[in-house]
Parts: structure tokens; sequence; C-alpha cells
């Protein structure tokens, strides 16, 4: 057994009986009030679900294992010569809760690159698809046809302890992981390059590094926005769609493939994982109506008015819960201004910081005034020639793979039962609320 396999038998081990015990002790403790607006609202902000790998604060931010953004960026382990920390180096923190050190991040990197390469059949499977298809679908049928080789569901119908179903699972999302970049850069070739795919590098090649040369990028600062973008997306705590679709559908004992495809397919909705395309398509039209001016604050600002009094919304601005500007908007902000500062996508998006925040406060209808992760990332992308918008989600998916995965792992290690509220309809609610009030 690995380090990284061992450590995480540990963890979750030691966390089962506190959990046992804290259920059992405590289970009667109401730390949560469900209003009507919640019911009816996507029950934003219900305490209803546990997510070891990360939490969101709305004026801190996310953090990683208690670890800010900022901290993540110093702390984790960096490819020689490079200064974003490795994706490998997450993952390790994500499923442990433990700083990796580097021989822990080459562990990873060794045991994703030997479990690595797609089956003839999934790539048979991807080339039946139109070319036109929307890159995440492709993505999301490409994780479906590697679920054939799923060992969870093997061993599972086989027949298997519930206190170890852990042990297949953690193997399923360590083929999965080896072997996402892989679907990914398939369906981007095929997509966008004709079909011309590019073999995987050298095994000593860092995860992301690999990634990006076979996509066909090869600059340097390329490969170092992979790290860092693969890393600020690789987890958001677990009521997000993507990660609760996860959760959820693995709770039916769903091997990783059929719940990581599930929640691909959540976060493949425009008010998910699509925003970051959309941001960019509303930059493009600015600059195509104001010309010449789109550099000039005023105009800027009654395009922006003009926007929300036609009843759109500015993308990229504003958070489900973060009330600040989003860490890693800030994170992909100091990438820019080390490595593009003059870039003429770069410079609106930097207008947009300063002038949106202020309309949106007079404004008075958004919550949240700050920007948020998509309001940066595509522009980043542009700049080193990824132009295909509707592929950015597939490289959010890629990434969110490592959060939810691990979470999975946890939810099975933990032997935690099948997810099932209670629902109730319109005339039960009119019924209870006319009671209270009598």
């Amino acid at each position: 057994m690995g380090k990284l396999k061992e450590l995480f038998h540990q963890k979750v081990s030691a966390l089962a009986e506190e959990v046992k015990t804290l259920r059992k002790e405590h289970g009667d403790v109401k730390i949560s009030d469900v209003t009507v607006a919640q019911a009816y609202g996507g029950m934003r902000g219900i305490k209803c679900m546990v997510t070891e790998t990360s939490a969101l604060d709305p004026y801190e931010g996310i953090r990683f294992r208690g670890y800010s953004i900022p901290e993540v960026r110093e702390k984790l382990p960096k490819a020689p010569g490079g200064e974003e920390p490795l994706p490998e180096g997450i993952f390790w923190l994500l499923l442990t809760g433990e700083l990796p050190s580097e021989e822990d991040v080459k562990e990873v990197t060794n045991e994703w690159r030997s479990r690595e390469g797609l089956p003839e059949h999934v790539k048979a499977t991807l080339d039946a698809m139109p070319r036109d298809a929307h890159p995440m679908t492709q993505f999301s049928v490409g994780i479906m046809a590697l679920q054939k080789d799923s060992i969870f569901a093997k061993r599972y119908r086989e027949g298997i302890s519930k206190y170890d179903l852990w042990d297949p699972m953690y193997e399923d999302t360590m083929n999965l992981l080896a072997n996402l970049p892989h679907v990914a850069a398939y369906v981007y070739r095929r997509s966008y390059h004709e079909g011309a795919h590019i073999p995987a590098g050298p095994k000593d090649m860092d995860w992301a590094a690999n990634f990006a040369h076979m996509l066909g990028y090869e600059n340097p600062e390329f490969t170092e926005l992979m790290r860092l973008y693969l890393v600020l997306h690789c987890d958001h705590e677990g009521g997000n769609v993507s990660a609760h679709t996860i959760h959820l559908v693995g709770s039916a004992l769903s091997d990783a493939y059929l719940s990581l495809a599930a929640g691909m397919n959540g976060l493949a909705g425009p008010l998910h994982g699509l925003a970051n395309q959309e941001v960019l398509r509303w930059i493009h039209k600015m600059r195509e109506t104001l010309g010449d001016d789109v550099y000039d604050k005023e105009k800027v600002k009654q395009y922006i008015w003009d926007t929300l009094n036609s009843g759109q919304v500015v993308p990229g601005y504003g958070h489900a819960v973060l009330r600040k500007t989003d860490p890693r908007y800030t994170a992909q902000r100091d990438f820019a201004q080390k490595h593009l500062p003059d870039d003429p996508i770069f410079k609106i998006v930097s207008l947009l910081y300063e002038v949106v925040p202020p309309i949106l406060q007079e404004h008075g209808k958004a919550k949240n005034p700050w920007p948020n992760v998509d309001a940066h990332s595509g522009c980043l992308l542009v700049h080193y020639g990824m132009n295909e918008y509707d592929f950015y989600t597939v490289l959010f998916g890629v990434s969110r793979a490592m959060g939810t995965l691990a979470s999975l792992c946890w939810d099975r290690g933990l032997g935690l039962p099948i997810e099932r509220p209670k629902s109730v309809t319109t005339e039960w609610i009119k019924s209870f609320v006319a009671e209270q009030k009598g």
C-alpha cells in the first residue's frame, strides 16, 4: 500500500470513530433552521451536509483543509524552476489534511502517470460523436466510457464489506484522475485540431505539464497557468451543484465514474461552470459596441448601466456565498500582473474591477458586487491562444474532480448513508404557516 493510501486509511478510520461518537452523543443537536424562503430558494445556506475537504467563508473565501489560497500557493511543493503549486500537492492536502513534502508529490505524480492510458473503446466512443458536440458532453461521455473498468463496481458485485468500500473507491479515484487529462485532451484535439492527437509526455512530467503538452501548448508560462488553474478550481466546499451532485449520486453507492459524470453534467450549466466563457463573450460584445472607447471609463460605466437596465447581469460578478473579491480571482490577477500586464483583455478586466463594484453597489440588487473566479480565468487562457471558449468548462472539470473525488473517498470511508431529504408540498407549507399564525 502506497504512503498516500495508507495515510488516508489512518485518517478516515480515526474520523469515522469520531463521527460515530458525535452522532450517538449529539445527534439531536440542531445546527440549522429552515425557512420557507430557503425551501423554495434552492436550499441556500441550509447546513445539512458535511464536506471535509474545504470550507467557504463569506468574508475569508475558500480554505482548503484550513489553508487559504495565498498559503496554498506558498506552502505546496512546486515543479523545479516553477512558482505555482503542483495539483498533485493540493490533492494530497485535500485527501489527508496534511501538507505534502516534495517526495509525497512525486509519489502522486508517479502514481497517476503509471495508471494513465485511454482504452481503445473510450477513443472509439468519443470518435463516434459529432466533432461539434459540446466539449462538456464529450467529456462526460468519455468518463462514462471509462466506467467499464470500475474496480468499485466489480468489487461490490463480488461482495465486499461496507467497512472496506473506501478501498475500491480510492483505486477508482486514482485511475480516474490519472486519465481525466487524457479524456479532456482527446476531446480538445478532436474538436478543434481535426483529431491530431498528441501522445503523453515523458513519465517524469508532472500532471499539469503533461496535460498542457497533450493539449498542444508548450509555453512554460501556460504550463504554470495550468498548475495554478487546476489548483484554484479543485474544490469549493460541498454545496455547489457539481460537488453536491457527485456526493448525492455517490451516496447511492454509484462508483466514482458514474458519480463524477453526473457532477460534470451539473458543472456544464450556465449558472455554474459555464459562466467563465460567458464573461469573455460579454467582454467581446462590449469591445464590438464601444470600439476604440472600450478603455474609456465613462463609456464603460454607461455600457454597464445599459446592461443592468436591460435586465441582464454583469457576468463574473457576484457569488452565492462570498461577500468579498474571490481569492481565486486575486490569485489569477497576480499571475496576470506578472506575466501579461499589457494584454488588452487583461486591461479591460482590470478596468471592470475598478468600475463594476461601485455601480452594482449603487444599483442595489447584488448582494455581492465583487468579482468571482470566472471574471478572470478566460482572459488568461485567451492570452496564451486558447480561444475555444466552450472548452473552458472541461478544464474546470478536470480540476474540480480532485476535490469532489477526494470527498467521495471520505464519504465511503465514513460510511455515510444514501442522501434522502424530505420534501413537502406547497399545500403542506400553506397549512403549516396557517397553523403557526393561529
